[in-house]
């Protein structure tokens, strides 16, 4: 459990007599947010809970434990449905589950190949355990050798999906993104002037938030545990763009890397920081909120290259820590001495002035979604709507369309200058890659850039001459409704009313 989320012994009647629980618990391996799994009748499997709080399971990413949790559940469930323990799951069993989600008519929330594939990922690991501790004979997630990337055999499950060519990608032009966070996220009707009425809570974060992401390209758990030490801050004749580190213990591939955000957005974050986030830290020290929660006040920082947060608990113990090591969880506890007290180095607080947990935003975004659907579906055919990882897709494709632009129009660049470019700098897909920080650039061109990878896009820019000058935003609009009209997946606004 989360050590912000622990109720008093004295306070529940049932844990009374365990006020050394959170010991106790430190004793035998379980840590803090490490997932607990009852069975229907309400029984614990101590294999399974070393399994999810000792092996190297404990020590995936938050969101993917999360996720495989999940998948856990439904299998067991669907085991249990049969009158089976966890343990033993057997390969028909398997192959059955998987028909039931994916294709039985019986099941009215059927899923993709995507989708299925995560999960039985989250089996293949589980099993694979179980059998190499013996707890367990025969694995029922059986595998196949087939040829990896660089010609190595690889064993993976038979019952991969072929169709994991995620349908569900989707992206945004920049127009219709803006038009989302007007309405979704501040609470503008469909004209784009103030609603009345409107009572949104902390608009200002959640649309900095969601700036962040579609302005930087950065994933829902790289932007939320962001602290307010690592956020770029505006300068005179700063530029367009400024430049900021993301941690390596919370990026997807666990490398550090640079990030940029336009100056626009910095100014939303500074904003927010002096405004609604101020506020609800005042509260918060008002009411109390931080004196009994367990903490780590920064003394001071040192370290050029690496960064060094030095801290003191309440117990009295010092301490340092890398920034770029410093775990969610771990960021969570930080908290810094501000004029009337500690206040969170953690950037986005919810209205209680604690740090807003990254799975919360997902709320977030589906509360705005239900807004635009409800405002704009009376003037706009289709209403936008919008996840963080699609401001992440929708990130990577206007990168590609402007660096394109930029070697192309701006540069001036021939052919043969192009060739010598890009032997020096890399090409557009290569920046691209980096900026999202993937490994393999299979996955930027063909899950994140699909649109563009299937099309011709240097015949596009070439079919498209500027009036000239520098490119306005209203000809790089018409650009991307060109793109967004001759690609799948890709959101507009049609400006199309629908009939009264």
């Amino acid at each position: 459990m989360p050590e912000d989320r622990r109720v008093a012994g004295d306070r529940v009647s049932v844990l009374a007599g365990w006020k050394d629980l959170a010991v106790r618990e430190d004793r035998v391996g379980i840590h803090p947010g490490d997932p607990i799994l009852l069975s229907p009748d309400f029984r614990i499997d101590e294999v399974l809970t070393w399994y999810l709080c000792r092996s190297s399971f404990a020590r995936l990413a938050p969101e993917t434990k999360r996720n495989y949790t999940d998948d856990y559940c439904l299998f067991f469930d669907f085991l249990w449905g049969r009158g089976r323990w966890w343990s033993e799951a057997s390969a028909d069993d398997l192959w059955d589950f998987e028909d039931w989600r994916t294709r039985s008519p019986r099941n009215p929330w059927k899923i993709g190949g995507a989708r299925w594939n995560r999960g039985l990922a989250a089996l293949a690991r589980l099993y694979e355990w179980a059998v190499q501790r013996e707890y367990m004979l025969v694995n029922p997630v059986l595998m196949r050798s087939v040829v990896g990337r660089n010609g190595e055999p690889v064993l993976v499950p038979r019952a991969r999906a072929k169709n994991a060519r995620t349908s569900e990608v989707r992206w945004l032009t920049p127009r219709a993104f803006r038009r989302w966070v007007d309405v979704g996220l501040r609470g503008c009707d469909a004209d784009g002037l103030a609603a009345a009425g409107w009572a949104g809570r902390l608009a200002d974060r959640n649309a900095a938030f969601a700036n962040l992401l579609f302005s930087s390209g950065m994933r829902l758990a790289e932007g939320a545990s962001l602290l307010t030490v690592e956020v770029p801050h505006l300068q005179l004749e700063g530029g367009r763009y400024y430049a900021g580190r993301l941690a390596r213990a919370v990026t997807k591939s666990k490398r550090a890397r640079t990030f940029y955000a336009s100056s626009v957005v910095v100014g939303e974050i500074e904003g927010y920081v002096e405004s609604s986030r101020a506020r609800v830290v005042r509260r918060a020290q008002a009411m109390g909120r931080y004196d009994d929660l367990p903490m780590r006040l920064v003394t001071h920082q040192s370290g050029r290259h690496r960064r060094l947060l030095h801290w003191r608990d309440r117990n009295g113990m010092v301490g340092r820590i890398p920034l770029t090591e410093a775990t969610v969880d771990e960021r969570m506890s930080l908290f810094t001495e501000g004029p009337d007290g500690p206040e969170p180095l953690w950037l986005w607080l919810n209205e209680s002035g604690l740090p807003l947990r990254p799975a919360s935003w997902e709320g977030v975004f589906r509360s705005a979604n239900e807004r635009c659907e409800t405002v704009l579906s009376p003037v706009l055919s289709q209403p936008p709507f919008c996840t963080p990882h699609m401001a992440r897709h929708s990130f990577a494709l206007v990168m590609l369309v402007v660096l394109n632009h930029v070697m192309d129009r701006r540069m001036g660049l021939t052919p043969e200058e192009r060739r010598d470019f890009r032997l020096l700098y890399g090409d557009p897909w290569r920046m691209v890659q980096d900026l999202l920080g993937h490994a393999q650039l299979e996955t930027t061109k063909h899950i994140y850039l699909a649109p563009v990878a299937d099309l011709q896009l240097r015949s596009l820019l070439a079919d498209y001459v500027p009036a000239g000058g520098p490119v306005s935003e209203e000809e790089l609009a018409t650009l991307f409704t060109r793109l967004a009209r001759e690609s799948e997946g890709i959101q507009d606004l049609d400006e199309q009313l629908v009939t009264q």
